[in-house]
């Protein structure tokens, strides 16, 4: 694995070829506790159908084998997707790129996208979390977790998880059980987790990029509502819910014909709002080989 360092982290990122594919990049991001090497088996990597394209896989800060601080603001979605544009600023310099990811994931692609749009081809926002009316609750329960881990444990979070249902998609699945986070990082993770949310919905509609997103049902946590508003919300979107482990198995080849059907172009700097501090966050990023295997 190699390490990008920037503000308050070594981003741990894993990139399929070191030169650019004519066929483009694909970026997978991965969700809240997880990491990227755990998305592939729960059915949430896209990357099985692409041909040729080069992939990018990196762990979140805090998560996997990136570092953190013990900072809440630090994992605020805006947050995340300036070190992911940093990362590409370093990575893919000039290039347009396709990106997936979960949950956290998806919130961190709406925020990088509407901070600089012509850097993505195509978006595909996997079960997006809960958001506006339905954030308040869901920041409770973080804040909770963050509590619980600090008081009793991780063993105590991983307990109490291991009581909630799966969504029926993911019935034929393992669990990951155990957070791919330190006992030390995880209270300011799920506390960043709760003072943030998506874009306002005003600023979500005037995305332009392709999008595709694709929701599970029975899943409090990741609610077919929020995929539902941001379907209405993105003008050029599509969207499909999966009910069973075999729809589940469909999204690889959906996300496949979604990038074939959005060719990548060059792209010039954004302009936009956020691309003065995004700048600043890519000229203190340090790219570097690790020491250690993750």
């Amino acid at each position: 694995m190699d390490i990008f360092r920037t503000d308050g982290a070594a981003i741990s990122y894993e990139l399929s070829a070191a030169d650019s594919s004519p066929a483009g990049t694909f970026v997978q991001l991965h969700g809240l506790t997880s990491c990227g090497s755990r998305e592939h088996r729960v059915g949430l990597d896209m990357t099985g159908r692409l041909e040729s394209m080069r992939v990018l896989r990196y762990d979140a800060r805090g998560h996997g084998g990136s570092t953190g601080r013990k900072v809440a603001e630090d994992y605020r979605w805006p947050r995340l997707a300036g070190d992911l544009l940093a990362l590409l600023d370093a990575l893919a310099p000039g290039e347009q790129v396709h990106a997936a990811g979960p949950s956290m994931g998806a919130a961190t692609l709406l925020h990088a996208a509407l901070s600089a749009p012509r850097r993505f081809a195509t978006l595909t926002l996997l079960v997006p979390p809960t958001a506006w009316e339905t954030r308040a609750a869901q920041a409770g329960n973080y804040r909770r977790s963050a509590q619980l881990v600090e008081d009793s444990g991780i063993g105590a979070f991983v307990r109490i998880g291991a009581q909630v249902l799966p969504p029926p998609a993911l019935a034929d699945r393992s669990r990951e059980r155990v957070p791919a986070v330190s006992q030390e990082l995880l209270p300011s993770i799920f506390r960043g987790a709760a003072l943030t949310d998506l874009p306002a919905p005003e600023e979500i509609s005037r995305l332009q990029v392709p999008t595709q997103i694709l929701a599970w049902v029975d899943d409090p946590s990741h609610p077919v509502a929020t995929a539902e508003a941001l379907h209405r919300l993105i003008p050029d979107s599509t969207l499909s819910i999966a009910a069973t482990p075999q729809e589940l198995a469909t999204w690889p080849v959906r996300t496949a014909a979604h990038v074939a059907a959005h060719p990548a172009a060059g792209v010039e700097p954004d302009s936009g709002p956020g691309s003065t501090a995004r700048a600043g966050l890519s000229a203190e990023g340090e790219k570097m080989v690790s020491a250690d295997p993750r």
